[in-house]
């Protein structure tokens, strides 16, 4: 039986035309070879099973290859191409920094440099995990790495480049590997299955992407992995059994319930989610990803930065065709704060199924809102229709009231006509006093004009949004004291009642706060005040305000003899009478 080679080392690139998804760095390495202009150290970064140290090992034995191909690839046969290839090559070494980290390791590596190459142009040194090494040792090596001989190239590679230390940074040519993407590695598992005589579904080698997230020696492995489960036929149904992935299909069923309004078929959905062995979590995060999607799939020109197969992005073009940008939006916004807030709630399935149900009338609330704005424009309208009239009185007012003026001066010229004028301005009179009850009862309409308290109490709740942003200590503490700040002319006397009050998080829906005075809680309106002004500070209505009462620190004075004896005397005059009657003097 001969010995099984994973796919990950028996694929392995040894060339740089053969590394996936890093074409930027292995040009940039392959002109600096051609242009003989080679740095003394390299440093390869970025995450796991991305080819830094495939890249490494590529460039070592190019770089010493004699016979070189026009492309800068090593012809592999040459005798140093054959003894790297055999494992046997004394011009490249390779050290594992998280087992080779101290001082010691170091100073016996700077020992080997100085001897120069047997075979070929460069002794070339890979240093893999090197944020391992110890400062000391980092520390050691600083000198040797800035000043190689000329024949010594290093080559370092590391997933932490944070972990190193400056002073090693700025010696070497820095070069960061990129995650590989989804349509790269099923590209490449593609290719290893017609090698290997595996038949494999696109949308299969799709979910092993994806699963991989950007590391291709991942994807190989979970290649491996389902080889050895399905047999010769990888089938989307099998990988998905395997890796306990949730299918594409209870996402597009559960909008399509979502967009129906159907509760029912909602609960019984995510209950089979639930028995399947899926976690609840896991299951909001992917519909909130599924919402993403449909959100590209509206415009043709994002759609491609769906992390799908073709076949998908049909499908989801389709569905998002169904859907309004607002009900999109607004689902995203409830599925990322059931997502924040899962980890606190005790009940998570409950909390799950409110979520989705919350979902379902993102939509009709959103028209409710509408409604209510346009019945309040026509309210405004009438309102403005009733003021013009009532303007229209006030002037007509005014023009009786010049009458009046005009009657009394003619009465005081001829009193033959006095009875005249009074009897023309009783009527005017009781003219004016007809027209005005006539206005005032037609303001007084509430089928025209205003609304009952429970349309205007429904409608606010109606437009009530739920603020549940998290906020920190310092946040609070700066909103408390911008309050006091804004209110110090308004209310000086609760201002002053809260102003050391020392506002705390107590829990993530409480924040408590000090006084000494019962009255200032007393204060309603000052206190409902305080608290709208934090809500809109913080963005955050779903805290309370609780207060803690403590006793005001009493007072202690220290007193010298001389003012002990003047208290004493103040409240019994008869020690100083006593005092004066026998001539005493104190000494004090």
């Amino acid at each position: 039986m001969d010995n099984f080679v994973v796919s990950a080392r028996k694929y392995r690139p040894t060339t740089f035309d053969s590394v996936v998804g890093q074409k930027a760095i292995t040009s940039t390495l392959q002109n600096a070879i051609r242009n003989n202009t080679l740095a003394q150290a390299f440093l390869f970064c970025g995450p796991r099973g991305v080819g830094k140290t495939t890249c490494a090992r590529i460039m070592a034995k190019t770089i010493n290859c004699m016979n070189p191909t026009p492309d800068m690839e090593a012809c592999n046969e040459c005798e140093s191409c054959k003894s790297f290839n055999n494992s046997n090559s004394f011009n490249i070494y390779e050290l594992d920094a998280a087992s080779n980290n101290t001082v010691d390791e170091i100073r016996n590596l700077v020992e080997q440099v100085r001897i120069p190459p047997q075979v070929g142009n460069y002794k070339i040194y890979i240093i893999d995990e090197v944020h391992m090494l110890s400062t000391s040792a980092f520390n050691a090596f600083l000198k040797t790495l800035e000043e190689p001989p000329a024949y010594a190239k290093f080559i370092l590679a590391t997933t932490e480049k944070h972990k190193i230390i400056p002073t090693i940074l700025s010696r070497c040519q820095i070069f960061d590997f990129k995650r590989i993407t989804s349509d790269d590695i099923a590209k490449h598992l593609s290719n290893i299955a017609v090698k290997e005589g595996v038949i494999a579904d696109e949308e299969a080698l799709n979910i092993i992407a994806q699963k991989a997230d950007g590391a291709l020696r991942d994807a190989l492995s979970i290649f491996d992995q389902m080889v050895s489960f399905s047999g010769n036929n990888i089938t989307y149904k099998d990988v998905i059994t395997n890796l306990n992935v949730l299918d594409y299909e209870y996402y597009f069923k559960m909008v399509d319930n979502i967009l129906a309004k159907d509760n029912n078929s909602i609960l019984l959905l995510l209950n089979e989610v639930i028995d399947n062995g899926f976690d609840t979590q896991h299951f909001i995060q992917g519909l909130a990803t599924h919402l993403r999607n449909l959100l590209l799939g509206k415009d043709e020109r994002i759609i491609d930065l769906m992390d799908v197969s073709r076949q998908l992005k049909s499908r989801y073009a389709e569905q998002a065709q169904k859907c309004s940008q607002h009900f999109l939006l607004k689902s995203l916004d409830l599925a990322n704060q059931c997502d924040i807030n899962f980890k606190s709630c005790n009940n998570k399935r409950l909390h799950l199924e409110i979520c989705l149900l919350k979902m379902c009338y993102a939509e009709t609330v959103r028209g409710q809102q509408t409604t209510d704005n346009r019945q309040q424009t026509t309210d405004n309208r009438q309102q403005a229709t009733v003021n013009s009239q009532q303007t229209t009185v006030n002037s007509q007012q005014a023009t009786v009231n010049s009458q009046q003026t005009t009657g009394n001066r003619q009465q005081t010229t001829d009193n033959r006509q006095q009875a005249t004028e009074n009897s023309q301005q009783t009527t005017v009179n009781v003219q004016q006093a007809t027209e005005i009850k006539q206005v005032r009862t037609r303001l007084n309409r509430p089928s025209t004009i205003s609304i009952t308290s429970e349309e205007k109490a429904k409608k606010e709740d109606l437009a009530e949004e739920i603020w549940n942003d998290n906020f920190s200590q310092d946040q609070l503490t700066n909103a408390w004291n911008n309050f006091i700040v804004s209110h110090q002319n308004i209310s000086p006397g609760f201002v002053a009642g809260i102003k050391n009050a020392e506002p705390r998080i107590l829990d993530k829906s409480t924040v408590q706060f000090k006084i000494d005075n019962i009255l200032v809680v007393k204060d309603q309106n000052n206190m409902q005040i305080l608290h709208n002004y934090l809500k809109n500070a913080l963005h955050n209505n779903q805290f309370i305000l609780k207060e803690l009462i403590v006793e005001r620190p009493k007072e202690t004075f220290l007193y010298t003899d001389k003012e002990k004896f003047e208290k004493m005397a103040e409240k019994n005059p008869d020690i100083l009478n006593i005092k004066n009657t026998l001539g005493l003097q104190l000494d004090i």
